[in-house]
């Protein structure tokens, strides 16, 4: 990590913290919203090394005492707010990590700044306990949330913070990237591409499976037959996710480019617009058994069962009903 220029993209938000330093605008409370995998932590971390760098110029500097220190996390007045509870922020966890802790001076920089990831966790009474110190902060402090979905806030929180959207990546960017900083061939990066959506870590996630060409294969397989396979069938090879060491909602996601490229095709018969351009065959002939309105109950299908699985239900139930949905539209079930 070296600094703003390593972060690729969201230029307006970094322009934004370089200016508030700049400028002596430094807000006391900071939200910063968008996907996993979009950066925040990175974005964040840069911002809070610039804030307690020697030099005070809008960037870290990186040969300072301070940014030696936070380069390793061992800063001591950039605190890490954690939780034991694995869905759930409570409001001791908000007490006793900034609450009571904000009130005792920097140890060795102008200020005290906690950063809090997974924010929309935060149960009620946790966010009621921080607002009382975002509305009363004491003059060095300053507060970072990173979420997921900024919609979770109470609206108090929001209306008492500095909202920071992350922004998508441009497909070229990121073909940019995996190609020339991951050496990733142009075959595999398009198929990257389409599954991220404009999310680089979701990319990055992807390229960096070592069974990468084994895991579309394992997609593609599955996508191919699923209309003659059983309940049981789908669900073990939906679990194969964990052979491939991604997430299951990226595998999902794999499965969602798939059913696009049908829709597109559906749409506009041409090849060269396919992410799956070998499996055009299984793509042509799915395009013609399933309606534009089963192809819309199936790519949601998969919406709901990544909701579903994020919310702790049975995942076997889960990727049942998205099965079933999927094998109804394939027999013109969904008309």
């Amino acid at each position: 990590m070296a600094g703003y220029k390593d972060i690729i993209g969201n230029e307006q938000i970094k322009e934004h913290f370089k200016n508030a330093i700049r400028l002596n605008r430094v807000s006391h409370a900071y939200i910063l919203n968008g996907d996993k995998g979009m950066g925040k932590k990175m974005i964040s971390k840069t911002f809070a090394m610039a804030l307690q760098c020697e030099k005070f110029d809008g960037e870290p500097c990186m040969e300072c005492r301070s940014c030696r220190q936070a380069l390793t996390d061992n800063q001591p007045d950039i605190k890490y707010v954690t939780h034991e509870k694995p869905n759930v922020i409570g409001v001791d966890d908000i007490r006793e990590q900034i609450n009571n802790d904000i009130q005792i001076k920097p140890y060795s920089s102008r200020y005290k700044i906690y950063i809090v990831d997974e924010a929309e966790k935060m149960n009620v009474q946790a966010q009621n306990a921080l607002l009382k110190t975002i509305e009363e902060p004491p003059e060095y402090g300053i507060i970072i949330l990173l979420t997921t979905n900024a919609e979770m806030f109470l609206p108090t929180i929001l209306s008492r913070c500095v909202m920071l959207n992350m922004k998508y990546m441009e497909n070229r960017q990121m073909r940019e990237y995996l190609m020339q900083k991951m050496e990733i061939p142009d075959y595999q990066a398009e198929v990257i591409i389409a599954f991220a959506g404009g999310n680089l870590g979701k990319a990055i996630r992807l390229a960096t499976s070592d069974d990468f060409n084994e895991l579309k294969g394992s997609v593609t397989h599955l996508l191919e037959y699923i209309d003659d396979m059983e309940t049981y069938e789908v669900v073990q090879a939906v679990k194969q996710c964990e052979k491939y060491k991604v997430d299951i909602s990226d595998y999902i996601d794999l499965m969602m480019v798939w059913y696009r490229d049908v829709l597109v095709f559906k749409v506009s018969k041409n090849v060269g617009e396919l992410t799956f351009k070998d499996e055009y065959g299984y793509i042509k002939e799915q395009s013609e058994k399933i309606s534009y309105n089963g192809l819309e109950a199936i790519l949601t299908a998969m919406d709901k069962a990544k909701t579903r699985i994020r919310a702790n239900v049975n995942f076997d139930l889960a990727i049942e009903m998205m099965f079933l949905t999927i094998r109804d539209a394939l027999n013109g079930k969904e008309q």
